[in-house]
């Protein structure tokens, strides 16, 4: 709404498959990238941390285990290691930071429309709830 408010673009949602990998998603981001050509925007929206159990005050502490988490997603994207984000489940505190991975998976898919070589960029990141990090990226295809 706020990117398109004449609402002029065609919307199309996909579901996230719980029961897959991380590298499934990633996958299903590939074949998506034919249509990146075609005009397609690909928006992947979920959290880079998302543990509602563990849900404190916006003022709160941010505490270790969800900092150090957003900060390995962060530095495995931004250096172009993203063998290691399709392998988040040996990503230090994954299972805290996810008791159930529908929230990072479409990263996953976005990374993998954007294709080979594709370049990340942080453009927003802010934390809600004292665990909720809503670190935005951009994922640019390689010239």
């Amino acid at each position: 709404m706020l990117m398109y408010p004449e609402a002029t673009i065609p919307v199309c949602q996909l579901s996230v498959q719980n029961g897959k990998s991380a590298e499934y998603h990633y996958n299903l981001g590939k074949a998506l990238a034919p249509l990146r050509d075609e005009g397609v925007l690909i928006i992947g929206s979920g959290n880079v941390t998302h543990n509602l159990e563990a849900v404190g005050p916006n003022d709160g502490p941010i505490p270790k285990w969800a900092s150090d988490f957003d900060t390995w997603l962060k530095d495995a994207l931004l250096n172009g290691r993203y063998d290691e984000v399709n392998n988040c489940e040996k990503a230090p505190g994954m299972k805290m930071n996810h008791p159930s991975p529908d929230h990072l998976f479409p990263l996953h898919v976005a990374l993998g429309a954007a294709g080979n070589g594709a370049k990340a960029t942080l453009i927003h990141h802010s934390w809600t709830n004292s665990v909720i990090s809503y670190a935005s990226y951009r994922f640019t295809a390689a010239q």
